[in-house]
């Protein structure tokens, strides 16, 4: 038997991935690799188990995915996730949409189709979305300046990012900070 790669949905962070590395385990597979979004298993599980791991994936809040859009926004949306959550935007040499299509080894207007008509915004807008869950995270903990944070995540300025920011939240940086509730959204539900 072939190697088998499962496209999972959901997985936004390094906790995701020693979950679905537990529940594969768990359920008897020889598990290679698990990287956001997929994970590679020594063979193909037969229906029964694949089915046993659907539904234990999906207790936990993740999602095998089978069709083939779907994978590529899957795809789409743990790049973005990794580049903004966990890179460094700050020291990127070329724009997201190329960096994209080379991950992807895909045309950009053909993965943004794809990413619009699945789910019903841009690449674009899940960007800022993503960026600016990053913004809150990093005003929470306050140990960034805005300017840092600005520079920190690509903004050409603290007022793109001011503006930005409020276009989405509705509320300043400043007022965000202020706040004593956290507004953050999980990154599984932008």
């Amino acid at each position: 038997m072939s190697k088998a790669e499962l496209h999972i949905k959901n997985m936004v962070c390094p906790r995701c991935i020693k979950m679905v590395r537990y529940v594969l385990e768990h359920h008897g597979q020889e598990v290679l690799d698990v990287s956001l979004g997929k994970a590679l298993l020594a063979k193909f599980p037969d229906a029964e188990q694949l089915a046993a791991i659907a539904e234990a994936l999906k207790e936990e809040g993740f999602t095998l995915l089978d069709d083939r859009r779907h994978q590529t926004v899957e795809a789409i949306k743990n790049f973005v996730v990794e580049t903004v959550h966990y890179g460094e935007l700050d020291e990127l040499n070329e724009n997201f949409s190329t960096l994209l299509a080379q991950k992807l080894q895909k045309d950009y207007h053909q993965l943004s189709k794809v990413f619009s008509e699945t789910e019903n915004t841009t690449i674009e807008q899940y960007i800022i979305q993503q960026k600016i869950e990053r913004v809150k995270e990093l005003l929470v903990y306050g140990e960034l300046t805005l300017s840092e944070i600005a520079y920190k995540l690509g903004y050409s300025s603290v007022a793109h990012l001011s503006g930005q920011f409020k276009k989405v939240t509705g509320l300043t940086p400043s007022h965000f900070k202020q706040l004593k509730e956290d507004k953050r959204k999980p990154l599984d539900h932008i």
